[in-house]
């Protein structure tokens, strides 16, 4: 089914009437009704514990089985995560299961199309083109390209099969669009991976920052502590820094707009005032931080598909402060459009002993050229002050993906990393290659590319083979047009692990049948650090398996039978307890599965049976030493967290007279990642079908443009027709473009610039210059 045909099959969507059906919901809803039964038959039915899987939050859930069917989801109230609630994905989500489209077979390319096959030939297939590329064009012509959604056993077979059975680094996933700069951020600032704190901070926080975070639609649970927060205590303040005026915006207390890029510029600005008023916290920074410079004018991964090597050059104090003298209150006015008055605002609220403070980000800052910068200088900012690492003192990065909590990475599934640990390091090979049973001169010590270079080197020729699990890269790659040819052109072999139909899987030479959340066992991590096990509970349709066991099918079929040595029933387990086998330490000491199995998630490090819910804390941290008094960042091998002297630079791209908007993309409430689900689901399909671009009324008025008019929205990369709202969902200033990126029939990726952070190889996908034309007035059918 090819995307006009998948646009006329959703379109059908919003006239089924499903189960749970109801009226569309209203922007921003949080449910906390149980879906498909009425109150009365709950107590007579059998729940079910999992994890939802439509965001990182990882809100837990309870789900009922009737007739060997997933039916009722409602909040479990034993979860520390969602405390009972849910979002309106989280109670919808198990209709992703039942899809009239669902991929049940396997099917391989025959000609020009795809057809019907046995899933032993397709993998046998799959094993054959693996084996014969590698034997006429080498091992590094051949690639996984996995997800964020990955749960954590899918990601260590991956990683294990090529870094260890094959020997390839060819081995990326879409968690590099997703979290690589919010991971680059706490291994420049601390050393490690995985977040400080955890969801309890929100808790005990005074003042919340959102930092370019629409956290009511992105993360609505957790956003809703936030507001059971402030209302158990009404001092409790609530600031929404953004560029558009959204639902957060309408919840909170405050909100500031700046514009698109200034970020950095805004965060040096606030450290220079604490610093200049005297706010610094100088116990904290004497015993506790170092300073560091790292090189500049990196630019932005448009012409070199390395990654940049950072220097970490010591620098002090009066250095620092030399380095912010330029960043007053005036400048990033200039440059950010936010009053110097509220800047000088924001830095008392961090600056104020008497108040805890809780700085959460997203998406927007860390898909940005600069994502790492801007993470080291948001932690900058919690470091001067010294409220970090203690609850209700708090910086957190949200990825937005079930295995957020540095869970995919961790397990191997980057190209320079190793299951804990990095390829370039001697010990860390030796370690993995022991724990394998591989010769250590089988993994490589040289990283492999980022997810857009592995991508490009499809597009040279470089990489012939290229398998995709669970994710949607034709729709999720920025300059998507350029991705797309490359993945069609002559001498490339795609194999595409998926339970829908997608524009990837549209491209593939063979399609392997998944199965989803429910119908696998598995374990993920949110972004707090809770591993969250989950049962099989539904048998899979057809012949879908879990993307591990597909790859250990292959495996096998390639003469690797003794790197996967388990049996189908109790293969997640086994590869749980080798996975903990790199994690001896009480700095990342993980449960055995018999303790996730008994608990609705655990907080890694997990320490004589206890959770470290903040790192780096001497009171909660059995890892940090009670000698360097209260805070011990055994990250670094100085024992200290690094403040960074990051300026502010230009983007890759900006508004001009030829395209003269900033285009923002992102997520919307009812819808997941690229959609392939959540478009399946009816009650959220009805609610938001389609994406649409939302304007300023004083441009739409400008330009001549009626609410829901079609447009035509154009980039230096391409163009695409789409509906224009007006004093819709959201408010866009003057100037400025938001577009949901969820819609596969409206490409709005296609138009952005395919420009990544050189120092940690995420892709800035949300924001672009472009141009809208008029259509002559005709509307969207």
């Amino acid at each position: 089914m090819r995307s006009v045909e998948r646009r006329e099959f959703l379109k059908g969507i919003a006239a089924v009437s499903a189960a749970t059906a109801g009226s569309a919901l209203a922007p921003g809803t949080l449910l906390s009704a149980t879906t498909g039964y009425s109150q009365d038959a709950q107590s007579a039915v059998d729940w079910s514990k999992a994890p939802c899987r439509m965001c990182g939050v990882g809100c837990g859930l309870l789900i009922a089985i009737e007739n060997g069917r997933a039916g009722a989801v409602k909040g479990d109230a034993a979860s520390a995560v969602g405390k009972g609630l849910a979002c309106a994905k989280g109670y919808y989500s198990v209709q992703a299961l039942y899809g009239r489209d669902r991929i049940t077979r396997a099917m391989i390319r025959r000609g020009r199309g795809l057809s019907v096959a046995p899933m032993s030939e397709a993998l046998d297939l799959v094993a054959q083109r693996l084996r014969e590329t590698i034997q006429r064009y080498g091992k590094d012509s051949v690639a996984i390209y996995g997800s964020a959604q990955w749960s954590i056993p899918d990601a260590y077979v991956a990683s294990k099969l090529f870094k260890g059975g094959i020997g390839t680094n060819n081995v990326e996933s879409s968690s590099r669009l997703y979290a690589a700069s919010a991971m680059a951020g706490l291994q420049t600032s601390f050393g490690l991976d995985g977040a400080i704190g955890c969801y309890e901070d929100v808790d005990q926080a005074d003042v919340f920052v959102l930092w370019d975070i629409n956290l009511a639609e992105t993360d609505p649970v957790l956003f809703s502590r936030m507001l059971d927060r402030r209302r158990r205590d009404r001092s409790v303040r609530i600031v929404d820094l953004t560029t558009r005026t959204t639902r957060t915006s309408y919840a909170a207390d405050r909100s500031l707009l700046h514009r698109p890029h200034s970020g950095l510029a805004l965060a040096n600005a606030i450290a220079r005032e604490i610093v200049a008023r005297k706010w610094v916290d100088r116990e904290f920074v004497d015993r506790h931080v170092a300073f560091k410079r790292g090189k500049t004018g990196i630019g932005h991964g448009l012409t070199d598909d390395a990654l940049v090597a950072d220097e970490a050059i010591a620098a002090n104090g009066g250095d620092y402060e030399s380095f912010l003298a330029p960043y007053t209150a005036e400048r990033a006015q200039q440059i950010s459009g936010l009053s110097a008055g509220d800047i000088r605002w924001l830095a008392s609220l961090y600056g104020d002993r008497a108040r805890k403070v809780m700085t959460v980000w997203g998406e927007e800052a860390n898909r940005h050229s600069r994502g790492t910068w801007l993470n080291n200088v948001l932690y900058n900012i919690h470091l001067l002050v010294g409220k970090i690492a203690s609850p209700g003192n708090a910086a957190l990065s949200l990825a937005g993906q079930p295995s957020g909590g540095n869970a995919v990475h961790d397990a191997g599934s980057l190209s320079h990393t190793l299951p804990r640990g990095l390829v370039s390091n001697a010990v860390d090979r030796r370690r993995a290659a022991t724990i394998w049973g591989v010769p250590a001169d089988t993994i490589s010590a040289r990283p492999a590319r980022t997810a857009l270079p592995l991508f490009r080197a499809l597009d040279r020729g470089d990489i012939r083979f290229l398998w995709i699990q669970a994710t949607n890269p034709m729709v999720s790659l920025p300059n998507l047009s350029r991705y797309r040819r490359a993945a069609a052109k002559d001498g490339r072999f795609l194999v595409v692990s998926e339970a829908y139909p997608t524009p990837t899987s549209d491209a593939a030479d063979v399609v392997l049948p998944a199965a989803m959340w429910l119908e696998r066992e598995g374990v993920f991590a949110n972004v707090e650090r809770r591993a969250q096990h989950f049962e099989q509970i539904v048998a899979p349709p057809g012949e879908a398996m879990s993307d591990a066991w597909q790859m250990i099918e292959v495996a096998r079929r390639m003469g690797l039978t003794r790197l996967f040595p388990w049996e189908r029933r109790d293969h997640v387990a086994r590869i749980w307890e080798e996975y903990r086998r790199f994690h001896t330490d009480d700095r990342s000491a993980l449960p055995a599965i018999s303790e996730l199995r008994a608990r609705p998630g655990v907080i890694w490090p997990f320490v004589g049976g206890r959770e470290t819910k903040w790192r780096y804390n001497t009171a909660h941290d059995p890892a940090a030493d009670r000698a360097r008094g209260g805070f011990d960042f055994y990250g670094h091998a100085d024992h200290r967290a690094w403040i960074w002297l990051r300026p502010h630079e230009p983007p890759a791209e900006s508004p001009d007279r030829a395209y003269p908007f900033w285009l923002t993309v992102g997520a919307v409430l009812e819808h997941f990642g690229g959609g392939a689900m959540t478009q399946r689901i009816p009650t959220l399909h009805r609610s938001v079908p389609r994406a649409y671009l939302e304007m300023n009324r004083d441009d739409a008025n400008r330009l001549g443009i009626r609410n829901r008019e079609t447009v035509r929205l154009v980039s230096r990369r391409g163009a695409i027709e789409i509906e224009a709202r007006i004093d819709y969902r959201s408010r866009p200033p003057r100037g400025q473009l938001f577009a949901p990126s969820f819609d596969e029939g409206v490409p709005v990726r296609q138009l952005m610039l395919d420009a990544f952070c050189p120092l940690s190889g995420q892709p800035d996908t949300t924001i672009c210059a472009v141009r809208v034309e008029r259509l002559g007035g005709r509307n969207v059918p």
